[in-house]
């Protein structure tokens, strides 16, 4: 059963298309107002639901490796407050079987880069955006568990979300006391560009999931990382 919506305003970082777009529908059909953001200017599935729903999504343009946009961006909403901030880029190195013997130091700073420093970077940036009894949220994975790596694996992704947590981590310990909630996100292994076409679940299936648990998070302040269906995974 989908959680009750209030009907606020959410910023998405990365909703171009997969798990981002996705949630803007689900925000919007919940009765949100929706920003997010595409990089660079070509038209995206998010132009599209713009144009379906004018005046109820909004576009930004933002590259999470790129700090003089967050500036950018953050001037541009620096009258306006946001419910919930949630940071959905993301990316993989291109052969997810490599390990950290096999991997480029390019490669490997370009997935370190785009996974851990760009959305705690956009985080930092944008976060007086947010209302003090908002939600800041980020779009982590199972796969970023310690505790939970027993059989390896992906190991150059499963190292950036676990530098992304623990990042996530030091936030929090910074900001006791506040009122906000924070959310590392675990999706699931979901059928999209990232997850590929072998993935166990269908963005229908999870979406809506993802949606509840970050709507009710949403006035329990501080820091967790919880699955799809709420329940806490391993850190």
């Amino acid at each position: 059963m989908a959680a009750e919506s209030t009907g606020g305003s959410v910023l998405i970082i990365g909703a171009s298309r997969g798990l981002g777009h996705a949630m803007a529908t689900e925000f919007l059909d919940r009765g949100w107002q929706v920003v997010g953001t595409v990089r660079g200017a070509g038209r995206t599935l998010l132009h599209e639901l713009a144009d379906e729903n004018p005046g109820r999504v909004e576009i930004a343009c933002l590259d999470i490796t790129a700090p003089q946009q967050m500036a950018a961006l953050h001037d541009r909403f620096a009258s306006r407050r946001f419910d919930i901030l949630f940071v959905n880029a993301g990316t993989a190195n291109k052969h997810q079987d490599e390990t950290i013997a096999d991997v480029s130091t390019e490669e490997f700073v370009e997935v370190m880069v785009t996974n851990a420093l760009g959305p705690m970077r956009v985080i930092e940036a944008l976060q007086d955006l947010v209302t003090v009894t908002g939600l800041i949220g980020v779009m982590s994975s199972g796969q970023g568990s310690v505790g939970n790596n027993e059989k390896g694996g992906r190991e150059i992704y499963r190292a950036s979300k676990a530098a992304l947590n623990q990042c996530m981590r030091s936030y929090a310990a910074r900001h006791a006391g506040e009122r906000r909630a924070l959310l590392l996100m675990a999706p699931g292994w979901i059928r999209t560009d990232l997850g590929g076409p072998d993935a166990r679940f269908s963005m229908e299936e999870t979406v809506p999931d993802i949606v509840d648990v970050v709507i009710g998070k949403q006035g329990k302040p501080g820091l967790e990382y919880l699955d799809r269906f709420g329940e806490v995974v391993v850190w």
